[in-house]
Formats: structure tokens, sequence, C-alpha cells
């Protein structure tokens, strides 16, 4: 292929004339004849909705119009792909191409009758290649619809084959000598065999709030899942369910959900997506799927009943099945980046059909602004993607019913020109919209850029992941925090974050563990990653993991080394679950999953990725998923437990105790002195009967007080439970260091007395009235804190 100087040598010359495509297409492209729509065949349609939407135009004729933003370019074709086969003779494509005639406010329109639901389509899309003003059309590149509802195929290779992307879905050459230059000589080969196709999908008429759980924030507890890895494995679930939308809604699955008493899943996104070459490259693919490429469909892989549109239909039912249980759903959404990454990538749907407006572009306009880590930035600023987030959230809530979303490196989309900027268009826009002001909103709040640290400083309406309380719970259970200051605001809501501007409690989202990190088991069993089976060198992934393997690095058959994990395990779901703000579990974090020290798979699509349902039948390991079950019971019942205002450490009445207080061992009050002085032992008091809150009536909220003691120290120590005026009595709830927890129930103690807490534990104790029969003030059971089977 020929290239001029300034693409051999890098530099534009002074007067470069533009080049355009010209108007009329080719009558061959790559020696395949272009089939043309027969003349008139396009009626002028509305620029109302984006993308494909099927219904009754002009004189009752069924059809489908067509509208693309494509604010800069000359002509946009839609191409519509045979319904019989994928190939036609001699294995080529079969496409007939329609220009789109009509253009009103930069959107290219038109309705093509006769086009029904299934009909697969794409985008060729005319204009200047001139890569040095960032201009990247390329009409021999066939792009998804970014508006597609459905997605029928995948990019690369038809079914069946594997291997890297081929060179044909880069709108530059891919393989040119010069690398440095090769993203400036255009690819004039067709790219239509190896680019999966929008769908055409009718609409139904079930309505998609209907059935809403509605959940307050207060009262919700979050299960990060992956539709596909959480039924892989699952013996209940039908084997050509596993996997699928479907599998996710079998009652098995929904079952466990259910016993566990989480109230929504987050799933791992679900938006369509694609796999990096560097993957295929290395027989992997990308498993977590923070590579969209179409924001509106569902990832057909994970589908099935089909992917014609069928998908769609599976989805929803999938939300209505989860909603029936009472759970909520919330998706995990990817709209700082796209799939075509760099200068250097595909051209697969923004990059062809407007790159200057879609992307943050560098001062250099070849190159790209990338705070996401991932190769380019989506400009959220400019009105066109705006529009193309906003209206991909309003779809998913309006038209597939879910109930909120958890946002992706979310300081990127609150970048203005340059800066993170909290009164930015997307988040002034979110804030305004009368549909998506009333779902869920969490941000994931920092991105890889300058500035791009956020955590406590998004406005009301969002919560956030507290990473902060990630750290300071790991740090706490490993021995590694130097006071516990940090920890009493972690465990009480994080007011130091959260307590201005009318925010709540629930504005931090607590996790110890998440999808990217290691899972629960494994932070309790190595102290490095184990990435190797990524194919990176063991480069990728997080070094601070703030872990501890208790003795041994990875499997072991000590004894007193497994005891200890499980132990520690116990010890992080507890304080999680305790905590204010509302808890977060990563699916099979409750039955003990591993990914053997593997602390980024987002490329293992396999046993390591997926959840291992037989950790069930392992007696420690389904001890710790009873615990959980029996935690958020307890969190269920009582209101203290999931407060909804912060917690002033003041009387609520004027003959009240403290909404909150905090004991050290000696069963006193903590000072200012204590909270500065090296400790590994903290008593937290929550007083039932001075909730700073009142029903929907208007009515005082009451409910029991409980004491927390979290003891990291290796050796046990002796903690007296706090007198009068805080408790007469105590009963033992919960006890970390037991395997067991039905022993621990019924155990009972006198205020006053000393205890015993074991090394490395948790134990929860619930206020009764009056004294233990027969036991006077101040004396307890020696050694520990209650029986022992």
């Amino acid at each position: 292929m020929s290239s001029t100087p300034e693409q051999q040598t890098g530099r534009r010359p002074q007067a470069r004339p533009a080049e355009r495509t010209a108007a009329a297409p080719p009558a061959a492209v790559n020696g395949r004849p272009v089939v043309r729509g027969a003349e008139g065949a396009v009626w002028p349609g509305s620029p109302e909705p984006l993308g494909a939407s099927f219904g009754v135009g002009a004189h009752g004729v069924a059809g489908t119009n067509f509208a693309l933003w494509a604010g800069g370019a000359e002509a946009v074709e839609v191409c519509l792909f045979d319904d019989a086969d994928d190939t036609g003779a001699g294995g080529e494509l079969r496409e007939t191409r329609y220009f789109l005639g009509e253009l009103t406010h930069e959107i290219w329109h038109g309705f093509i009758p006769g086009v029904l639901p299934g009909q697969r389509y794409g985008f060729r899309v005319h204009g200047r290649w001139d890569p040095w003003t960032g201009a990247r059309w390329n009409p021999a590149k066939l792009l998804l619809d970014p508006c597609a509802r459905a997605v029928d195929g995948d990019f690369g290779h038809p079914p069946g084959r594997s291997g890297p992307l081929p060179p044909e879905l880069y709108g530059h050459v891919r393989d040119w000598p010069q690398q440095h230059v090769a993203d400036t000589v255009r690819d004039d080969r067709d790219s239509a065999p190896f680019v999966p196709k929008g769908v055409v999908v009718a609409d139904d008429d079930v309505p998609a709030g209907a059935g809403r759980p509605e959940t307050a924030w207060a009262d919700s507890v979050i299960y990060e899942l992956h539709v596909r890895g959480f039924t892989m494995r699952h013996p209940g679930v039908p084997p050509a369910l596993r996997g699928t939308y479907a599998g996710l809604a079998h009652p098995a699955a929904l079952d466990h959900l259910v016993r566990l008493g989480v109230t929504a899943v987050e799933l791992l996104p679900v938006h369509q997506f694609a796999h990096e070459d560097h993957l295929l490259r290395r027989g992997l693919r990308n498993y977590w799927g923070y590579n969209s490429i179409g924001y509106f469909a569902p990832h057909a892989a994970y589908a099935a009943t089909g992917t014609r549109g069928q998908q769609v239909g599976e989805f929803k039912r999938m939300v209505r099945a989860l909603h029936a249980a009472g759970i909520e759903v919330i998706l995990d959404v990817v709209y700082n980046h796209t799939a075509e990454g760099g200068e250097l990538g595909p051209t697969l749907s923004l990059r062809g059909v407007d790159n200057r407006r879609y992307y943050r572009l560098q001062d250099d306009p070849r190159r790209y602004a990338d705070y996401t880590g991932c190769g380019n930035t989506l400009h959220v600023v400019r009105p066109n993607v705006l529009r193309l987030i906003t209206d991909s959230l309003r779809y998913w809530v309006t038209e597939m019913g879910v109930d909120g979303f958890r946002f992706d490196l979310a300081a990127a989309l609150a970048r203005s020109m340059h800066d993170v900027d909290m009164l930015s268009p997307f988040l002034a826009v979110i804030a305004q919209d009368p549909v998506l002001r009333r779902v869920k909103l969490i941000a994931e709040p920092w991105d890889v850029g300058s500035g791009g640290y956020q955590v406590g400083h998004f406005p009301p309406l969002w919560t956030e992941w507290n990473d902060r309380y990630r750290d300071a719970v790991r740090d706490f259970w490993r021995g590694a925090l130097p006071d516990v200051r940090d920890l009493g605001y972690r465990l009480s809501g994080s007011s130091d974050l959260y307590a201005w501007g009318g925010r709540r409690p629930y504005a931090s989202v607590n996790f110890v563990t998440a999808h990217d990190g290691f899972t629960l088991r494994d932070l309790v069993s190595y102290e490095r990653k184990h990435n190797e089976a990524n194919g990176e060198g063991n480069r990728d992934g997080n070094d601070d993991n703030r872990s501890w393997n208790c003795g041994a690095e990875g499997p072991t058959d000590d004894p007193a080394v497994l005891a200890l994990r499980r132990r520690q395990a116990r010890n992080l779901m507890t304080t999680l679950l305790l905590s204010t703000g509302v808890p977060m579990l990563v699916a099979g974090d409750e039955m003990g999953r591993t990914q053997g020290g593997n602390n980024n798979a987002y490329c293992q699509d396999n046993e390591t990725g997926w959840v291992d349902w037989s950790l069930l039948t392992d007696p420690g390991w389904r001890a710790l998923a009873d615990l959980t079950s029996r935690l958020l019971a307890l969190r269920r019942t009582h209101p203290v437990l999931r407060s909804r205002t912060f917690f002033s450490g003041r009387p609520q009445s004027a003959d009240g105790l403290r909404d909150l207080a905090w004991f050290t061992p000696r069963g006193t009050e903590m000072t200012e002195a204590d909270w500065y002085a090296p400790a590994a032992t903290l008593g937290m008091y929550l007083s039932g009967g001075d909730i700073p809150q009142r029903g929907p009536d208007g009515t005082p909220v009451t409910d029991d007080s409980f004491l927390v003691v979290l003891h990291a120290g290796e050796e046990p120590v002796r903690f007296t439970l706090p007198g009068p005026p805080w408790a007469e009595t105590y009963e033992l709830l919960v006890d970390t260091d037991l395997e067991e927890q039905d022993t621990a129930p019924g155990a009972r103690h006198t205020a006053g007395a000393p205890i015993t807490v074991r090394a490395r534990s948790v134990v929860v104790w619930k206020v009764l009235p009056g004294r233990v029969p027969g036991e006077p003030a101040g004396k307890g059971t020696e050694g520990g804190t209650g029986p022992r089977s």
C-alpha cells in the first residue's frame, strides 16, 4: 500500500489538501460487488430516536427507522446483511447498502420499508482521512451502531475460529513497517466479515418498572457478581443455562441470594464488549467485560436463547425474576472509555463515526487523552457524548428495568475540559434528570489521571466505593494500624468523608474485597499476587494488597494455619456487615472462593474466575456462609445497625445515652489519648434507645443496643463489659473464634464482668434488661466469652 512522505516521517506538511471520500461509492470492494438498494427505497424517516427503531411508517407500512449522529461526516450508509446465511457464494457476506439522505441537527436518518425485527445491520461513514487533525473516517470499515439494542456476533473471527484480531478491523494499516506513523496510513480493506452486526429489535409491552423492590439505601446490601461466573459451576442450574441471564434467573441461583439475605446484585459489565487483541494472541479472552463497545446491547455471549434480539427479552426476564425475589439489579457500567483503545487500536464504532467529537484528544490530535489507562477517554463534555450516555442510562432503567448503576472510573466522567469538576456537565445532567436522579448511583470515585482520586467528594445523590474503608479494615486485621482512629471512622459510617451537603452514612459503600483484587479467602492466604496465568509476567495487578497469609503462602496442610485463615475471614466478614454504611460482598466470598492468589483475574474465563459451589459442602467454608446469612439477618432486623443518619456521640434525649460510644479493654470510654495510643482492641457501643431518626409517621425509632468488640491482637485480651448506665446484662450473639456459631447464643454476662476475648476475633453482645440471675455485679465467666462445644 502506498504512503505519502509525511506518513513515512510522521511530520505533516505545511499545506496539505484534505482527503475526501468520493460521494459515489466504488462498484466493488476487495473484489466483492457492492450491492446498492433500490432507488427511492429509503424514505426520509426521523432523526429520533437514535439507532434502529422498528415501527410503522407512512401509509401503515412496517419498517425500520435508522438514525446515526455523525456530525462531521460527509455521507452515511446503512448496510443490511442477508438473513439466510452469514455468507453468500464464495464465502462472502451478502450486504445491501443504502445511503441515508436526510441530515437533521447532525443526525443522518432514513426509514426503510420492510426491514423487520431480527434484521442485521451496520453503518459505513464517509469523510476525511486526516489523522493529523483527528479525522479518521474510513468507509471500508463497517461500524457497529453505537445505539444498537442487540448485537449478533463478535469482533474477529467467525465462530469456532480463534486468534488475534484480523488487520481488516483497523482503520489504519496495523502492520505498517514504520510503526510510529502506522496510524496515519489508511487501510482500505473491507472489515464487514469480521464485525458483529447490530440487530433490529421490537419493543415489548411489558412495563419495565413493575415489581421493583425499591429498597432504601440504608437497608441495602450489595452482592457483586459476574453473570457468567456465578452459575458456570452451579450444580442446580441446568447445563444449557449456566453462564447466562437465564441461569442467573433460575430458582437454584435465586435461592442462594435470598437465603443469604442480599438486597441487590451488582452485575459486572453486561454491555456488549470486545476482547483485546493482546489477550486473543495469548489464547485468552476478556472475562470481566470492562471493554464496552455497545452501550444499549446486553452482551450476547450471556444469552441462552439466541443473539438475534432474544438476548434482550432474556435479560428482561432475568430482571423480573430478581425483582420477584426482592432483589434489585445494579449494572457496573463503563462509559469512561471504549474497546477501540488508542490511536493504534481497531476501528469498531465511535472512532469511525466521528473520532474528534467522541474522544478526548491531546494537543496533537493524532493522540488520545487517556485518563483511564485503557487508551482513550470519552469526551463527556460534548453534547453528543453526553446524550449517548444518558440515553443509554435511561434505556436500561425504563426499558430493561434495572435499578441503578455503578460507574467505573467515575472521576473520568466528572472531568470538564481537563480537571475533575463536581459541577461538570455529566454530574449536572444526572442531578436534574427525572429518571436518573431516582435510581441508585454509585461512583468509583477515581481515575488514573492527575487529580483523579475523589473519594468523599462526589455530590449528594451519589454513593461511593470507599476504598479507605477497605484499607483500614484490612490493615487492622493484619496488625498494621498504628492506632484505632481510622477504624473508628470507618465502622461508624465515615463521617469524616461524607458528613457534608446533607449526605448520609449510606454514601459509603463499604467493601473489603471487590472483583479487582484478592478474594476474601486469598486475602488471608497470600501476601503476594500470583498472576502468572495472565501471561504478563506477573507484572499486572496491584502490588499493595494489604493482605496477610497467616503464616504460609498459598495452599497448606497446616491445620493451625487453615483454622486461623477461616477465623480471619470471619473477622473481616463480621466487621463489614456490622459497619454503618452500605456493605458490598463479592460472589463466592461467603463460601471461601479462591483464585489461587490471582488478584487480577480479568482474563480468567475458567474455574479460576468462576464461583466454586462445591465449597458449600466443606464444613469450614459452609460455616462462613451460615455466619454471613446470620449477620445479614441481624442487620436486617435491627435499625441501629443500618443507621440512616450519622451518629452524634451525644444523648438524643435528656435521660438517654450517647447514640455511639467507644470503649477500651478496661471497660472505660475512650479518651483523646486512647485514640492516639497503639491499640489492637476496640469496643463499639450502639445505643438502640437513642437512634437519631424517626419512622414514617414521625414516631421515634427504638431498637436493642449492642456492644461489638474487635480484637486483632495475637494474644487474648481481658475486656471488661461496660456497666451501668450502659447495660446490666449482655447476651452473646456472635463469636468469630467459634467455627460454628450455633454454640454461641445464650451465653450471658453481668455488666462490669471481665471476659476474655480470644486472639484475633470479634464478639457481638446484645444488651438485655436486668442481671444474670444469681450472679453479682462485676462477676462473669472466666476464660472466655461463652461456652465451648
